[in-house]
């Protein structure tokens, strides 16, 4: 804090002249002033410290040295309203300052910030060396220059600083501090430890010492030392927060995880530990699932001591009800949230979380009622119109599914999630298309010859001009929905009609995704239908390898082109793999049935 001098003390006596108010450089009063200097000086003390105006205050402050370029006191008052506006400028007037009047201390101290403000370190250990000799009694100036050296690498200099500063001022903790670090930075344990040693006999109480003295044994790999004086600072203080994590970090430092996990729990039932870092704390020691699997019982202790202690914080509920469904525990985890559904203000996150386990649980009648109390509480939030719109699809009500989607289009705020739900949208009527029956689409779309609207074990041509329509919009609203135009591609090449289009749309997805099965195998399923054989199987051969023969689909596309190639052995083979990934039976005999074709000539 900025003292003020004898001379700025008499004008504030001497001067009581009104504020000058409005803009333009300030003038003098009209009575004759023998110090203008010093008057306009003051106005400029008055604006900054009584009216808050810095910047009228650096106008008077600027006129002053106009008047009179030796004013000491204007230019320290200058340099103090710049450091935040302008700190180069701040530089400049704080060293004029300086120059002006060498034996001001205040000025010399002001300017040594300022230099550090601006990263002139070199300049600044040169006006706090001059401040150490002139002023030996304050030991600040001695923390600051070995700093200072320390910052210009210079650790030894910083250490004959501080040690001047202790035979002088004798042990000050946070000299004694940077001492100790510094000797371990320059590999001086020894001398660290007799510093540390000599702290704990003058204070033996002191847990802190202790935790210094234990941290050195453990950097000096003296585990058993380091571990007597972690106890001894337990035995002082049993709940000191930073004794805990200086023994947590050696537990984890010497992989001893159990010892580690033990540590922490008491740390989580500290009330002087903040919720955030146990909670940061608990998400890194399960980031690792090899880890969360070797340790769980540990973990599972401490996500029930924050359950316990923290049971209606939301962070913490999102915490426990998530590691329980790490843990396979999604009943648990379910009725956690139901409980809370009560809270008030009511949380968003919580009625998600219900309807997305309710929904995985396949429970179609509970995801309703909550998704209705959800709308209810969140009219606005479009996850749960969509999430409405799901449950109708799963309980095949697909004009209801198809209105509820429609529905949350009133609250898609973006493109990308308009397009997202006309894709959701377009495959409701691909649903409705197929209607109830059992068998895979494939063999819908090849019966699908009768005349009419709609034949018998056949498909729904008119929704499946809805589904069509559905998707034009949605890529009207985001051209590369590859999900969107995967669909198109192969409900297209299902009907076998605009192969062309079908063709550019799967080669699109394909150009945007990474290696994925399903869109090669979509992708081949095109290029098959085109009758492009051998591209077809080299993609299918991909993307089987990909898949690791889990798709019975890719399985049963893989057979068929081999077939067409005339590799009926092979195709035999793959067909019957697909039938054992559990594809329809009826298909496949039909296919092992057919008679082999001739094996095109290359």
């Amino acid at each position: 804090m900025k003292r003020p001098t004898a001379t700025t003390i008499l004008c504030l006596a001497l001067f009581s002249a009104a504020f000058v108010a409005g803009k333009g450089n300030p003038a003098a009063p009209d009575r004759p002033d023998s110090l203008p200097s010093v008057w306009f000086y003051t106005e400029g003390i008055k604006q900054h410290t009584i009216a808050g105006d810095t910047s009228r205050a650096r106008e008077y402050f600027r006129e002053a040295i106009r008047r009179d370029s030796t004013y000491a006191p204007a230019w320290y008052e200058l340099a103090g309203s710049l450091v935040a506006s302008s700190p180069d400028e701040a530089v400049d007037a704080a060293r004029r300052a300086c120059r002006l009047d060498t034996a001001n201390r205040w000025y010399q101290q002001f300017y040594g910030q300022t230099l550090l403000m601006t990263d002139r370190y070199g300049e600044a250990l040169k006006v706090y060396r001059r401040l150490m000799e002139e002023n030996p009694k304050d030991p600040d100036n001695y923390r600051i220059v070995a700093a200072l050296y320390e910052q210009r690498q210079s650790p030894f200099q910083a250490l004959v600083t501080l040690d001047s500063a202790e035979v002088r001022f004798g042990r000050i903790p946070l000299l004694s501090s940077m001492k100790r670090r510094l000797l371990v930075a320059t590999n001086q344990i020894g001398k660290a430890l007799d510093e540390a040693r000599t702290a704990v006999e003058e204070a033996p109480y002191e847990a802190a010492n202790h935790v210094v003295l234990a941290d050195l044994y453990a950097a000096d790999k003296q585990d058993s030392l380091a571990l007597a004086e972690y106890r001894t600072a337990l035995a002082i203080d049993s709940t000191n927060v930073q004794t805990l994590m200086s023994l947590a970090d050696f537990h984890a430092g010497r992989q001893d995880y159990r010892s580690l996990l033990s540590v922490t729990r008491r740390l989580f039932l500290s009330e002087e530990l903040p919720l955030e870092l146990k909670i940061k704390r608990f998400e890194v020691f399960t980031s690792d699932t090899r880890f969360y699997r070797e340790y769980y019982f540990q973990l599972n202790d401490l996500a029930s001591t924050l359950a316990i202690r923290y049971p209606d914080d939301p962070r913490v509920v999102e915490l426990y009800a998530g590691h329980l469904i790490a843990s396979g525990e999604l009943e648990q985890a379910l009725s956690l949230y139901k409980s809370h559904l009560a809270d008030q203000p009511p949380v968003e996150q919580y009625y998600r979380m219900v309807i997305d386990i309710e929904s995985y649980l396949q429970h179609p009648d509970s995801v309703d009622r909550y998704v209705t109390k959800a709308l209810e509480l969140f009219p606005g939030k479009v996850e749960f119109h969509i999430s409405k719109g799901h449950v109708m699809n799963q309980t095949k009500q697909y004009g209801l599914a198809i209105r509820a989607y429609r529905e949350s289009l009133r609250y898609a705020d973006t493109d990308s999630l308009r397009s997202v739900i006309w894709g959701m949208i377009g495959d409701t009527w691909h649903q409705k298309a197929l209607g109830n029956d059992s068998i895979p689409e494939e063999e819908l779309f090849a019966r699908a010859k009768l005349p009419g609207r709609k034949g018998r074990s056949g498909i729904d041509r008119r929704a499946m001009k809805e589904c069509y329509r559905s998707y034009d919009r949605s890529l009207a609203y985001w051209p590369d929905n590859t999900l969107v135009l995967n669909n198109y591609a192969y409900f297209l090449s299902l009907e076998e009609r605009d192969l062309d289009r079908a063709l550019a749309m799967s080669s699109r997805v394909v150009a945007l995704t990474d290696n994925n099965p399903t869109y090669l195998d979509t992708h081949a399923w095109v290029l098959f239908k085109s009758g492009r054989l051998d591209e077809a199987r080299k993609l299918l051969q991909k993307a089987v390898a990909l898949d690791g023969q889990n798709s019975p689909e890719l399985m049963l596309h893989y057979g068929d082109v081999l077939h067409e190639l005339g590799e009926q052995f092979m195709a035999e083979i793959y067909w019957q793999r697909a039938l054992e990934k559990g594809y329809d039976p009826q298909p496949i005999e039909r296919r092992m049935k057919q008679p082999a074709q001739t094996k095109p000539v290359e």
